[in-house]
């Protein structure tokens, strides 16, 4: 296992040249994964430690499930995995970004390019809640990925 730097002083933390990365109480830092040739938002996931590791050795994503709590490779299942061109973290060291290449198309985990494949519509400031989707056909089949409906799934809430 890596031994991360320990955080330091503010400077070397905003402006310092070693990675001082901030994992939250569950050990935990989010992570936004772009596409590193048409810088579109793929996701929002997050790392564990581990995951971040595995990540660095690799260079394929790893991330951590909070669903399933548990640690998972982007395409393992799916085939639709993450090569990590680079790594950048943000000024406070609390959010990392991905910039990777798809292997086959899609980041989705219910089959589209992108997570963000639905927009809010909003009119004068107001909304009914209603979706527009920005994608209209999936790049894979989820069910014949993972061998089950990720729809039929539980959905724990806090």
């Amino acid at each position: 296992m890596m031994d991360f730097p320990i955080r330091s002083s503010l400077f070397d933390i905003e402006e310092g040249k070693q990675l001082q990365a901030l994992f939250d109480a569950q050990g935990l830092i989010p992570v936004i994964t772009q596409d590193n040739a048409s810088l579109e938002v793929l996701m929002l996931g997050w790392m564990s430690r581990e995951a971040l590791e595995k990540t660095i050795v690799s260079g394929m994503a790893h991330y951590w499930s909070r669903a399933r709590q548990q640690l998972w490779k982007k395409g393992e299942r799916s085939g639709q995995a993450q090569i990590v061109n680079r790594i950048l973290i943000d000024d406070d060291q609390d959010c990392l970004l991905l910039r990777v290449t798809l292997t086959k198309g899609a980041s989705c985990h219910v089959g589209y390019h992108s997570c963000f494949f639905r927009e809010l519509n909003i009119a004068d400031s107001k909304t009914d809640f209603s979706l527009t989707y920005l994608e209209t056909e999936k790049i894979y089949d989820p069910e014949l990925a993972y061998g089950f409906n990720p729809h039929q799934q539980t959905i724990k809430t806090p």
